[in-house]
């Protein structure tokens, strides 16, 4: 779902919206010919602003962007076939295919419902222990179910049901604050798990692309995971808590669900399946195998005949759409670099920048504060796509590693300011029946206290590692 699911847009407010992106990208176009820049970079820049305002806005279908990329990108020639449809053989776009085949396993065996069933029945002690046991089941689940759209579409009919059970009904606060936790926890936590968010993916797709830099699923982890995974999980817990309080009132449900059902073969070979992977992706600085490849190995034997848990009549159900969108940025991302626009906007933009090598955490400030400003701009999906070709010349200008300033990114884009950021975020309130005015509520304090808490405990963590 593309992020325009936002707003209820009228046919007429699409058009007017969409004539206004062309007048800017054609605005952008002439500018800079006016001013001496070079054809290619102006071309770029002028395709660029068209279609990452499109993706952002969603005044047309995202598939309709990622193609009006490709088909302008051919016309004008501003980079080779190779650079512009380059997404398709990153490791990154494979990476969702497979992910999206066993998310879709998951759900058909039922292994999914299972899961969240048995750890969702002892959540009903009190709302601060459902709020808190939601949240770490939607992190949890990210290091098994690598679609967040996959995650959400599980959890949130089954958190519903939950939330039935105890009382909150429609129109609790409660209710809101179980939805809001399975999909600000789903899109946020997950962005320290390498395989498990788009976002994740156009960067590491991006760096591969550009730099030849390949991110190891332990050691991204180890860099995120204590500060943008747990403690901005207890954060969230904690702003829910005050906004939306409340409290259980417990109902016996039915008998039926305390008694477990068997399981299937399909779903003893698909745990099985998932927990090899899953030691695979974390052993990968061990056997060099990148984690794209192992998951695309473990896509191949959910089809297979007799080893397999789904039919490749299922294929089928992939949604190819957000395959291509991810190899659109992709792709927009190596033809930013290609052309040389990527560095002329980090020249532009190093002019006022205040980074001094000298000044760390001034630069990580700096930094983090760009970062979250271009998630505004592009969204969560699109900011990797606009900062990654950056990086290079800020790592020169700051006097951090290339990495570190790749990596910078993600507190940047983990930081939803409104839920429009999201997609699934806009997703999980959609299911909910929650109103748009709550979700952003939550995101406007949770991005507050994480740029006012998060990120200075972020800087120190990288310190102690050595980042910085």
């Amino acid at each position: 779902m593309g992020t325009g699911a936002l707003l209820v847009r009228t046919g007429y407010g699409n058009t007017v919206g969409l004539i206004l992106l062309v007048a800017c990208a054609a605005l952008v176009l002439v500018a800079g010919y006016e001013f001496g820049v070079a054809p290619k970079i102006a071309q770029a820049a002028g395709i660029g602003i068209l279609c990452m305002g499109c993706w952002a806005t969603g005044v047309i279908p995202e598939i309709v962007t990622t193609l009006l990329f490709f088909a302008l990108s051919m016309l004008l020639a501003i980079a080779p076939p190779a650079i512009v449809f380059s997404g398709f053989a990153s490791s990154a776009f494979w990476l969702v295919l497979s992910g999206m085949v066993v998310g879709l396993a998951i759900t058909t065996t039922g292994l999914g419902i299972r899961i969240a069933r048995s750890l969702a029945q002892p959540l009903s002690k009190s709302y601060t222990w459902l709020i808190g046991g939601v949240v770490a089941i939607s992190y949890g689940l990210s290091f098994l179910m690598p679609s967040n759209m996959g995650r959400i579409a599980l959890l949130i009919p089954i958190m519903l049901a939950l939330a039935d059970h105890v009382g909150l009904v429609a129109g609790r606060l409660g209710r809101t604050g179980v939805v809001l936790a399975v999909g600000f926890a789903t899109f946020m936590l997950s962005t320290s798990v390498l395989p498990a968010n788009v976002p994740n993916l156009v960067m590491a797709g991006a760096a591969e692309t550009i730099y030849g830099l390949h991110f190891s699923y332990l050691p991204y982890l180890a860099l995120h995971a204590p500060v943008l995974g747990i403690l901005k999980g207890v954060l969230l817990v904690v702003l829910i808590l005050l906004i939306f309080p409340d409290r259980l009132e417990y109902v016996e449900p039915p008998s039926v669900e305390r008694v477990p059902e068997p399981w299937t073969s399909g779903e003893r070979r698909l745990a099985v399946l998932l927990i090899i992977t899953l030691a695979l992706w974390m052993t990968d600085s061990i056997h060099h195998i990148q984690p794209a490849w192992v998951g695309l190995a473990s896509a191949v034997i959910c089809f297979l005949p007799r080893v397999g848990v789904i039919e490749p009549d299922a294929f089928s159900k992939i949604n190819f759409r957000t395959m291509f969108y991810v190899a659109g940025l992709l792709g927009l991302v190596a033809t930013v670099d290609q052309t040389g626009l990527g560095r002329q906007l980090s020249l532009d933009l190093l002019n006022w920048a205040p980074f001094a090598p000298s000044s760390a955490a001034s630069n990580f400030a700096t930094l983090v504060g760009l970062t979250s400003t271009l998630s505004l701009v592009a969204t969560a999906n699109g900011e990797p796509a606009l900062f990654t070709p950056m990086a290079r010349e800020i790592s020169l200008s700051t006097g951090f590693g290339l990495q570190t300033v790749i990596m910078t990114q993600v507190i940047g884009f983990s930081t939803v300011f409104f839920p429009y950021q999201a997609p699934p975020i806009i997703v999980a309130i959609e299911l909910g029946g929650v109103k748009l005015a709550a979700a952003t509520k939550l995101a406007l304090a949770t991005a507050a206290m994480s740029l006012l808490l998060l990120a200075p405990v972020n800087y120190l963590w990288w310190r102690f590692l050595g980042l910085l």
